[in-house]
């Protein structure tokens, strides 16, 4: 993965991205747990099947600095995959964030290690060490309505999240920067009290 890309990618709004696709955009019940967060990275992913906490320890061991761990529930939405020791696991293993299609737990520990988490709330109920058979690691899993795959780019602010391939990341930065930089001239054309017919019909 080239880090002038994740580089580049950072300097995007990332709604602007919004302008210019209509897939890859994860489902905006999953928002940062922590605020003024921006993250990009790679994603290691990890199904978890009937709340094996197993699979997660083997997601954490996956994981290389950078990375975004991207954890599909499989529908479950009760119990909790993410927790202190998860985050402090993963941000000793230099991950940049996690992503979780559920909840997480141990919410102020969490926003005390500074790790992005990503979830669509929080729970007191967790998972369970069951050595079950229905999870993997890094296969490709489904995540807010949008399939992920390893090795793809996870972008995320407090807006929600974007997935991308390296290949769409790339074709998009181009048009996205470009839009970024016209942006404050027209900020400052509709506070100068310009007509807004002549800024909004162009």
């Amino acid at each position: 993965m080239s880090s002038t890309l994740l580089e580049d990618l950072t300097a995007v709004s990332y709604p602007t991205i919004g302008h210019f696709l209509e897939d890859g955009f994860v489902s905006p019940t999953i928002q940062s747990l922590l605020a003024n967060v921006k993250i990009a990275g790679p994603a290691v992913t990890v199904r978890i099947a009937d709340h094996d906490a197993i699979a997660m320890n083997r997601a954490l061991l996956a994981l290389q600095p950078g990375d975004v761990l991207v954890v599909d529930m499989c529908g479950d939405h009760q119990h909790a995959p993410v927790g202190a020791v998860t985050a402090a696991a993963a941000l000793a293993q230099g991950a940049a964030a996690v992503v979780v299609d559920g909840v997480a737990t141990d919410v102020l520990e969490l926003r005390q290690t500074g790790l992005p988490v990503f979830a669509r709330g929080t729970s007191c109920l967790t998972t369970k060490r069951l050595y079950g058979t229905g999870s993997a690691v890094n296969v490709p899993v489904l995540v807010g309505g949008v399939e992920v795959n390893p090795g793809d780019l996870v972008l995320g602010d407090d807006n929600g999240l974007i997935v991308l391939a390296p290949e769409a990341a790339r074709d998009i930065l181009g048009k996205a920067l470009a839009s970024d930089a016209a942006e404050p001239a027209i900020l400052a054309r509709i506070a100068s009290g310009e007509p807004l017919q002549s800024i909004l019909a162009g």
